[in-house]
């Protein structure tokens, strides 16, 4: 699952899951021994992240909107991700 950004010790991964579980546009989060799913319209599939790093996830997601739904399609199409800029 290829990682498109990181900060603050939070790891974003994206990978497109055609007839998956999520059933959406989605991205796999973890900080330290937490894992969350979330939905890129923010609803959470799965898992909890501390609310500090909810909040810095929430911000970033919303900050890259437009990137992420990109990458989302690229993934859907069989090309690569990009990386995303980090929150700084």
């Amino acid at each position: 699952m290829p990682t498109i950004s990181m900060f603050y010790g939070i790891t974003i991964h994206m990978q497109s899951e055609r007839g998956g579980k999520h059933h959406g546009p989605h991205i796999h989060v973890r900080y330290q021994d937490d894992e969350l799913v979330i939905g890129l319209d923010g609803q959470v599939y799965g898992g909890e992240l501390p609310a500090k790093q909810m909040k810095l996830l929430l911000a970033w997601m919303a900050i890259h909107e437009d990137e992420l739904n990109a990458n989302w399609r690229l993934l859907s199409e069989g090309e690569a991700a990009f990386r995303i800029e980090p929150l700084r």
